[in-house]
């Protein structure tokens, strides 16, 4: 049980940052981002392939970057060419297939054996014992949080999140939607590819597919965060992705430790995924019937 919490408190923190750009994308600029999966993936191969080159510290940035760079042609399709989000970012998505193939060498995956990742070099400190993949994951993680929420913030950060509500409003108050959108994108997108440098720097290793599916499972963790946290102020979003994050590790650790057949795991993920999205859906709804009972037995208690 003790290896599950672990397991579950690394990748929760580590995949974090995806629910984290999400939050900003999704929730905060209203828009539906799809190049998250490529944008992860790109991060991961910047940085296994920098690692592998002995540049460990530098790998992060430089992820960070190309995740930004990834962000700003989303951004640039959707404000300059008119290209609806949701095409957008599938557009950018199917290039950086390529992308990430020419960052690893032009193969589909690339590993680290015996070189030095920042996870090793903390170890080495000796620094947080067994924990220190926590500790270092956890840090990375709740420090971007708290820099996420400081700048949403600062008076850029405000003109963000007024785009998000109302881009008529923000036009008219001589705030350039354009640039707002650009530079939520490619802070969000730089929080993706983020996580995909510590991923793949902890698992030494980054692989072309290893990308699929990381946008259901973030907004699944940021909407079971919201459930449970709720919406509100940019610190309890913040808060909300962490937890949300770190308790679909629990229940995904939990699922691969039942009797379930591994050749169902897909089947079981994505029933998770669907039921942590319908989770707001589903908590109304036994709101709803719950006081439906209520009414039902006030009017039998009347006669």
């Amino acid at each position: 049980m003790l290896y599950v919490a672990q397991t579950a408190l690394e990748l929760g923190f580590q995949y974090a940052l995806v629910a984290m750009a999400l939050f900003l994308s999704y929730r905060v600029l209203d828009i539906a981002d799809m190049t998250t999966d490529g944008c992860f993936v790109l991060g991961c191969a910047v940085s296994v392939t920098l690692t592998a080159a002995g540049h460990p510290f530098l790998a992060i940035p430089a992820a960070m970057l190309a995740g930004a760079c990834a962000g700003f042609v989303t951004a640039f399709l959707q404000t300059k060419l008119g290209v609806p989000s949701i095409l957008a970012g599938i557009i950018t998505n199917t290039g950086l297939y390529t992308i990430n193939l020419m960052a690893m060498g032009w193969k589909a995956n690339q590993s680290l054996l015996k070189q030095d990742t920042i996870f090793t070099l903390f170890r080495a400190t000796g620094i947080g014992g067994d924990w220190y993949a926590i500790l270092l994951s956890g840090g990375i993680t709740i420090l971007m949080g708290v820099l996420l929420v400081l700048f949403l913030n600062t008076r850029l950060g405000l003109s963000i999140r007024a785009t998000g509500d109302n881009r008529d409003m923000v036009r008219a108050s001589s705030i350039n939607p354009t640039f707002t959108i650009t530079v939520g994108l490619c802070v969000a997108n730089a929080l993706t590819g983020l996580s995909g440098a510590v991923v793949g720097q902890a698992q030494k290793t980054a692989d072309i597919n290893g990308g699929t599916g990381i946008v259901v499972i973030g907004l699944a963790c940021l909407i079971i965060g919201e459930t449970i946290v709720g919406r509100g102020a940019m610190f309890r979003g913040a808060v909300a992705v962490i937890l949300g994050s770190i308790l679909y590790r629990v229940v995904y650790a939990l699922v691969l430790r039942s009797p379930i057949p591994i050749d169902c795991l897909k089947l079981v993920t994505a029933i998770v995924v669907a039921l942590a999205i319908a989770m707001p859906t589903l908590k109304q709804w036994a709101a709803l019937q719950n006081k439906k009972r209520r009414a039902m037995a006030a009017r039998k208690g009347a006669r």
